[in-house]
């Protein structure tokens, strides 16, 4: 199993290269990059009469200034030199800088990411911590009032997107009732709170988003460990194990709970880049600097620096999260034997 999970470890490097090539290249023939953006901006400025250009053609600029901009933007070299460039930069910890905020790519993410994973973390102990007990409990009362119930209300937060809700609930809870901010992460006072006061401002921005991160997991992950355990409660390792005299609730919590977590486990794993990078439609609404505002931002402003600095991240959470995802599977499941 070492020499599996080794294997595992040394093939992330030239996945990454795989990954970060590809993208590096759209980026290279995508319409609408910083260079035409530029243009278009000089074009706009030459058209309202400002001087700022030296050509004659109104808004055009110069050669001279058309190659200062490759430079500046490095698409003066051809496009497997400049990710050989950009490759070697990323060895020693340099992601570049940012075209739109002018501030090492590294230092925006170090920003952004603790957002994230703030959210993320406690999204994820919420939809584990409720939904976990709460699907063993439909198993072993299904179909009855308790069952149905739960079931209806979890199917109503399913149907409703999480940035919809979210929308909703700037418009009544915060615009209207005033009872939680409008959005942000945190207050502008925030660095004069003490520390309890610091620790209630940020829950209290953070109740609304919360609601609208976990909404959407509650039913996959409550009906994920219901079906599970309804099928293992029926195979015959239990049945047998109750017929030699182990008690429902023993046969419940000891011999078929291990089995029905080995969806669980494989599904945590796989979105731990999900948990951390977040959702750019629930940032977007409660204007939350996370990556995933961060990313969307940087794609719809051609910031290329900074996308390639969000793809890194979020390539690396994935690959590491199948890895974790296999782990967590072979210690759930003690048949699994990785050679």
């Amino acid at each position: 199993m070492r020499d599996y999970f080794l294997r595992r470890f040394l093939l992330i490097p030239p996945t990454l290269i795989g990954i970060t090539l590809i993208v590096f290249l759209i980026t290279r023939v995508v319409p609408g990059g910083p260079i035409e953006r530029a243009l278009m901006e000089a074009q706009m400025s030459g058209d309202g009469g400002s001087a700022q250009t030296s050509s004659p053609g109104g808004g055009a600029i110069s050669e001279e200034q058309m190659q200062q901009l490759k430079e500046y933007y490095g698409f003066d070299k051809p496009a497997l030199q400049a990710y050989f460039i950009w490759l070697g930069n990323l060895v020693r910890g340099d992601l570049g800088t940012s075209y739109r905020y002018n501030e090492p790519v590294s230092t925006i993410i170090a920003e952004r990411l603790p957002v994230s994973v703030f959210y993320g973390v406690i999204t994820s102990i919420l939809v584990y911590g409720v939904c976990v007990p709460l699907g063993v409990l439909k198993a072993v009362r299904h179909r009855t009032w308790l069952d149905n119930a739960s079931s209806a209300l979890v199917f109503i937060g399913y149907a409703i997107p999480g940035y919809a809700l979210g929308a909703l609930l700037v418009v009544y809870f915060s615009a209207r009732l005033g009872w939680f901010p409008m959005g942000g992460f945190q207050s502008r006072d925030f660095e004069d709170l003490t520390l309890w006061g610091q620790i209630l401002d940020i829950s209290h921005h953070a109740v609304l988003p919360l609601i609208c991160y976990t909404i959407g997991s509650f039913a996959f992950v409550t009906l994920l460990m219901k079906n599970h355990l309804m099928d293992n409660l029926a195979a015959d390792f239990v049945r047998t194990a109750m017929a030699k005299g182990v008690s429902f609730r023993q046969a419940v919590l000891k011999h078929a709970l291990r089995n029905s977590l080995i969806p669980l486990a494989t599904n945590f794993g796989q979105n731990l880049s999900v948990l951390v990078t977040g959702s750019f439609l629930i940032e977007f609404i409660f204007d939350i600097n996370g990556m995933g505002l961060l990313g969307y931002t940087s794609v719809v402003d051609r910031d290329y620096p900074t996308v390639m600095g969000v793809l890194i991240v979020s390539s690396i959470l994935i690959l590491l999260g199948n890895i974790l995802a296999d782990i967590l599977v072979a210690l759930v499941d003690p048949r699994v034997r990785f050679k």
